[in-house]
Order: structure tokens, then sequence, then C-alpha cells
């Protein structure tokens, strides 16, 4: 029997950041579990809510780790290790600065760029080798730099349509990295 996938949504918890930018990731899971009827709920030993489902013939472990993002290192290697997720079967969906809002981009493997929860995750697994569902957030207006600012502002009433179409998307992306693979996957969706 294969090792099951698990697909990491990113973010922070608490209603302070509930709608916020960096918890793109997080959005993206929970409106995928919405999508196939089913609810993430809290699973103690792996400090995520979790959700188990099947897309096509794979099992699949949708997570939000209850951590803060730069923690999620811990969380993701407790879930893995406890649902026996090999790194290649795991996917982790992340906001990401430097792709604008309504793009995305899937690929395998790479650097953290920055991320902190990217680097957590990095380290905690002792490897790289997983994908990644990046979600344009952009660097916003700011000429200050102020990333961190941006990346934890709720987005705007006007990006509500385009947020909603988004996590759609991003949902359709992982069922089609899952059931057909990257290359198909990212010819359909990196934009």
């Amino acid at each position: 029997m294969s090792s099951p996938w698990a697909v990491v949504g990113l973010g922070n918890p608490g209603a302070k950041y509930a709608q916020t930018r960096h918890n793109v990731g997080a959005m993206a899971v929970a409106d995928l579990a919405r999508a196939l009827d089913e609810t993430l709920r809290p699973k103690s030993k792996v400090r995520c809510a979790v959700a188990e489902v099947r897309i096509h013939q794979e099992r699949v472990v949708l997570a939000v780790p209850g951590s803060y993002m730069n923690e999620s290192g811990g969380p993701t290697r407790a879930l893995s290790d406890f649902f026996k997720v090999a790194p290649d079967r795991l996917v982790v969906v992340h906001d990401e600065v430097d792709l604008p809002f309504g793009s995305m981009r899937l690929k395998f493997a790479g650097g953290d760029n920055g991320h902190n929860g990217l680097r957590s995750i990095r380290s905690s697994l002792g490897t790289g080798d997983w994908y990644r569902l990046r979600i344009g957030v952009g660097r916003g207006n700011s000429r200050s730099g102020d990333t961190a600012g941006h990346v934890l502002a709720r987005f705007a009433g006007s990006e509500q349509a385009a947020l909603r179409e988004d996590l759609q998307t991003a949902g359709d992306a992982i069922e089609v990295l899952i059931t057909d693979g990257l290359a198909r996957a990212q010819s359909q969706y990196n934009s």
C-alpha cells in the first residue's frame, strides 16, 4: 500500500490572523476540505486540524498546523510520522510575496526563499524535497518595504471575489497534482 498524500496549509492560528494574506495556505486547504464535504478537526497527536479524504483513488490528509507559521515544522513532521507520509507525497500550500495576487505556482523542492514556515518544515523534515503550491499575495503598494505588515493585513473588500476564485483554483490544482502529476498541474495552473 502506498503512502497517503498530505496537503498542509500554512498560516497563523486565531481570529486575529484568520483572513490575512499570510493565512492563504490555510484558507486554501480549509476551502478544499469544504469542497469535498469534510471539516478540518483538531487532532492533538499531530497538533493540526485534519480531514482525511479521498481524491479519486488516493488517500489524502488535509491539515492546517495549530502552530504559528514559523513553527510549522513540528506539526508537519508529527503529521508525516503519524500518517506515514513520504516527503515526496507532501504538498505545502503557502503565501508568496514574490508572485502577484491572483497567480500561483506549483513546484517540487527548492529553497525557503525567506519564508519562515518553509524554513521550519525543511529543518524538521531534514529535506526540502516536497511539493509547494505558492499562492501569490504580492508585496502590496507599500514603498517602505514592510513585507510583514503586508502579509499580516487582511484582504481588501475589493479582493474578496478574486480570493474566492483563487482558493477554488488552488483546490483544483492540488487535485490535478495528486491525480495526474506535477507536469500536468503546472501546465494547467502555473500562471
